[in-house]
């Protein structure tokens, strides 16, 4: 259960939409680069367990809220007992699945509590719908959704600078750099303007478009530097880059 939930009540559209961002940083967090701490806590023989993403952008894993009816909508519960019955991809799908429905339900509880009438909640909807879903991050399909409308944005614009290194600072330079051969250089062009519309695997935005990213040479998912955490100066001693959830899978296998 939340702790402090009765204190927080955002009031605006706008309030209302950072705190479903918070929330949603929160889970992405957890079903990704916490993966093995979160799969660890969603014990099957405890008793029924809900994942909750705050505000702050922390999540946790704890009992449903005591009080009848709660101060804001539950996520679905016995989210652990599905845990050993499933693959852990799938179970990590229906968590996100679920997790999305819980975030929109306590978005629009803020605006039935607020009174938002239908303009506002039409911008809140598609605020909303702007951002990627959970599931959508966790299974991948935001990474493709990502490379299909870069393709298009490709033939549009070929004036990019480009790179065909895995690493990426806020110059546009590699921060690992080799040779690229002349006739590489349609398949870098193709990988930097991907990178432009690429979603992070942690925290699932796309932007920061000036900051430092870095690519798993595994699942080859793009993440913000600070999300795995990893600086630029580390990135040039790292010669394959494995991200949080494929050192997880790895280390349990």
């Amino acid at each position: 259960m939340e702790g402090g939930a009765a204190a927080y009540n955002p009031r605006t559209v706008e309030e209302v939409f950072k705190d479903f961002k918070g929330r949603r940083a929160a889970i992405v967090k957890a079903l990704t680069t916490d993966v093995q701490e979160f799969y660890q806590q969603c014990d099957p023989e405890k008793e029924n367990l809900c994942l909750y993403g705050l505000p702050n952008e922390e999540w946790e894993v704890n009992l449903p809220a005591e009080e009848v009816p709660p101060e804001l909508p539950e996520p679905a519960l016995g989210i652990n007992f599905a845990r050993d019955g499933l693959s852990e991809k799938e179970w990590l799908s229906l968590v996100a699945i679920h997790s999305d429905a819980w975030l929109l339900s306590v978005s629009f509880y803020f605006g039935s509590r607020f009174s938002f009438h239908k303009e506002e909640r039409k911008r809140l909807f598609n605020m909303i719908n702007d951002v990627p879903t959970i599931f959508e991050v966790v299974t991948g399909i935001a990474k493709k959704l990502s490379k299909d409308k870069s393709s298009t944005a490709n033939q549009s614009n070929d004036n990019k600078s480009k790179s065909n290194s895995k690493v990426r600072t806020s110059d546009g330079k590699s921060s690992k750099t080799r040779n690229v051969k002349e006739e590489d250089e349609g398949e870098d062009e193709e990988d930097e303007d991907e990178h432009g519309e690429t979603l992070c695997g942690a925290c699932g935005d796309s932007d920061g478009a000036d900051e430092f990213w870095i690519c798993c040479d595994l699942c080859e998912k793009w993440f913000h530097g600070k999300c795995v955490k990893i600086t630029p100066a580390r990135a040039e001693h790292i010669k394959q880059y494995k991200c949080p959830s494929c050192s997880n899978k790895r280390a349990r296998a």
